[in-house]
């Protein structure tokens, strides 16, 4: 498959080209700035909040994964970016599939009824992210393109660690353990995403995915 990754420098991203250059797709590597570079992939410079950047860096691909994360001060242009993205996808023909990663802040905590977001213990450091991730999945809930997208978000712990293949897969409430702990690595989230476009079993909805 012939895949553009948007936001290819950060954490998951860069472990999503990897995923999907080890499976032997072609991967357009999308960065914002010069300097970066992936062994196999072909580095396109281009802004995902940017609708004519999008449709031009999706022309001819199959799947565009966004896995962009504004800086500290600017969580706001989290949900204009979904438009965009949403936007330049559907200008694309054939358009192309749009998986984007999100938060897990508007997940359903098991037995509580409530959102992660909601829990008292929920850092404040990380609210202001976690509101744009809420705005973020509404943009892509109220959209009146035909994009097929579909929106992952991930365990309540989400950090570099190691690849086992292995998951589980849950659509709007949190996955925990028999302890109540929510945790998948970067690795077997780049797993996830792969999977998903390998297979597309979510269709314009948001999934999770945890150990």
């Amino acid at each position: 498959m012939r895949i553009t990754v948007f936001g290819a420098a950060g954490d998951t991203g860069s472990r999503v080209v990897t995923e999907a250059l080890d499976r032997g797709h072609e991967v357009t590597a999308v960065v914002r700035r010069p300097g970066h570079h992936h062994d196999g992939a072909e580095v396109r410079m281009g802004d995902a909040g940017d609708a004519g950047d999008v449709a031009r860096l999706s022309a001819g691909q199959d799947v565009v994964i966004s896995a962009t994360r504004p800086a500290p001060g600017r969580e706001h242009e989290l949900a204009a970016t979904a438009e965009a993205l949403l936007t330049g996808v559907a200008r694309t023909d054939p358009a192309a599939r749009l998986l984007i990663v999100g938060g897990a802040a508007t997940l359903t905590v098991p037995g509580t009824g409530g959102f992660v977001i909601d829990d008292p213990d929920f850092p404040a450091d990380l609210r202001p992210i976690a509101l744009a991730c809420a705005e973020q999945l509404a943009v892509c809930r109220a959209t009146e393109t035909d994009v097929d997208w579909a929106y992952l978000s991930p365990a309540a712990l989400l950090e570099p660690g190691k690849r086992t293949g292995v998951y589980r897969t849950g659509t709007d409430t949190l996955l925990t353990d028999d302890e109540g702990n929510s945790a998948i690595s970067m690795e077997d989230f780049a797993v996830a995403l792969l999977d998903e476009a390998e297979n597309p079993a979510h269709h314009r909805t948001r999934f999770t995915v945890a150990w």
